[in-house]
Order: structure tokens, then C-alpha cells, then sequence
């Protein structure tokens, strides 16, 4: 159990809002970045006593407000802690898509390499699409630490939604992280990540292996639809998730078609 409130590095702190679920595990991690000008990493939800808290634990010294992307869970609460702060807003704009936080609208739009520095720290963007086109993880420089958001979570893996998620960017994204070489991974649910490379190979390993399950399904029961293969694909998931488990299974087959070895035909597919 995370604790609600910790400093869990020199001048970082983090705060996790009350928004457990089966989805966002403990709740989402808010990083506090700073002592006397903080920067806040993905201030969550807009839940009225985790802004609150926010601020509080802050001693209202926010000047900026990053977030790592626009899903329900991340960046809701961004719009009433500027309106109570002044802070700047920092990101990329939402996306199209039902499950988009449609509110943030970030004063300084964000590329990748952007750099926001003060005198107590340096935050560096990496942009990281796949769970979200727009998603961005922020590399601490002194620290080397990686804010990962719903990049990198410890031992769990993310939906990946298309059509705004798409495996392959994830894939590739994931190897661009594991090559920076951090020292530790700040994810947006759940504990520091002390191990960043065993912890983003599990990820690739456990992706590539489903992409396989995938591979081997349409080539032995041609003419499928996603919806009749999940059966055969995620035998190690409960039905009732089968929902969530056909997006993923329409991103892995998303790659497969990029990468040339799997093809549609009228919604039913085939390999090769």
C-alpha cells in the first residue's frame, strides 16, 4: 500500500490521489518536482481534496503543471490547480478519442527535447507515443530519474487503445526508454521502479510474446474477426475482460499489418 504522501527522493515528492481501481492500482502518482518553485507531474483527477492536498503540501509555490497525457486518470485537474495557482500548463493538446481529458489546455505546448530548467532542477521531454499519441515521460537530469506515467508500470502491462494507442510506437518508445540508461522510473501507479531495465524488457518480452499468441491464432484460424480470436488468444484472462482484451489484441494485430506479416479482409483476418 502506497503511502498518501511521501518524499521519496531530494527535492521530489509524491502525492497519490483517492482514485483506486482495478485500472489505476493504488490511485495516480502526482510528482511534486522542487522546494521553492515546484513543478507538479500529472496533478490526476479532479477530485476536490487531492488539489487541495496538492497545494497544500506544496506551500503554494507551483509555477508549473506537466502533464504526461490526457487520459481521465492524469490530467482532469490540471484546469482548477492552474485557476487556483497561476501556474503554466505544459504538454501536447488531447487527441480525438472518447477517453480523452478534453479540459487541458496547456499554455506551452511541449515537443520532444524541450527542456524546462530552474535552479533546482532540469526536466527534459521525451516523447513516448503508444499508450497515448500525445504521451510524454519527463527525465529529471540530476537525479536521472524517468517519469514514466502509463509508460512504464512495474510487472503490469497498459491497454493500448487504437486508434489513438498503437503497439508499434509502444514497442518502439519502450526501447528509446530502456536506452537512457536511468537510474530509476517514476511511474504514474505504483512504486519507484529501482531496476528500469528489467523492469521495460519484462514489458517488450510480455507484449512480443502475446504478439505471437496473436500471430499463431490467425494463422491457424484464418477469416477471424478480432472478436473471435480473443478466445483463442487470452486464455489467461477472465471473460468478463475480454472487452479490454479485443482493443489489445486489435493493436497487436495493428502491428502485425504494419510490419507486413498479417492482413484484413473485410474485418476477418489472415497472415501473411
Amino acid at each position: 500500500m502506497l503511502p498518501a504522501f511521501a518524499e521519496i527522493a531530494p527535492g521530489v515528492r509524491r502525492v497519490v490521489a483517492p482514485n483506486p481501481s482495478m485500472m489505476t492500482g493504488p490511485g495516480t502518482n502526482t510528482y511534486m518536482v522542487g522546494e521553492n518553485e515546484i513543478a507538479v507531474i500529472d496533478p490526476g483527477p479532479a477530485i476536490a481534496e487531492h488539489i487541495e492536498n496538492i497545494i497544500e503540501k506544496s506551500d503554494s509555490c507551483i509555477r508549473w503543471i506537466l502533464a504526461t497525457h490526457t487520459h481521465p486518470d492524469h490530467s482532469p485537474a490540471v484546469a482548477a490547480l492552474v485557476e487556483a495557482t497561476g501556474a503554466e500548463a505544459l504538454g501536447i493538446p488531447a487527441p480525438e478519442g472518447q477517453y480523452q481529458d478534453k479540459t487541458f489546455a496547456p499554455t506551452k505546448i511541449l515537443s520532444d527535447g524541450d527542456v524546462l530548467e530552474t535552479v533546482e532542477f532540469r526536466l527534459e521531454a521525451v516523447h513516448t507515443p503508444g499508450h497515448a499519441s500525445n504521451h510524454l515521460c519527463y527525465r529529471h537530469a540530476s537525479l536521472n530519474w524517468l517519469f514514466t506515467g502509463d509508460h512504464v508500470i512495474d510487472g503490469s502491462t497498459v491497454v493500448i487503445d487504437p486508434p489513438d494507442g498503437n503497439m508499434k510506437d509502444y514497442i518502439e518508445s519502450l526501447q528509446r526508454c530502456r536506452e537512457l540508461q536511468c537510474a530509476a522510473l517514476a511511474p504514474g501507479h505504483g512504486e519507484i521502479i529501482e531496476d528500469p531495465t528489467r523492469a521495460i524488457d519484462w514489458i517488450i518480452e510480455h507484449r512480443l510474446e502475446r504478439e505471437a499468441k496473436v500471430l499463431a491464432a490467425v494463422e491457424a484460424r484464418p477469416g477471424l474477426t478480432t472478436h473471435e480470436l480473443v478466445p483463442h488468444v487470452y486464455q489467461d484472462v477472465n471473460p468478463s475482460l475480454y472487452g479490454w482484451a479485443e482493443r489489445s489484441l486489435l493493436a497487436h494485430i495493428f502491428k502485425l499489418e504494419a510490419d507486413g506479416v498479417a492482413t484484413s479482409r473485410d474485418g476477418r483476418w489472415h497472415a501473411g
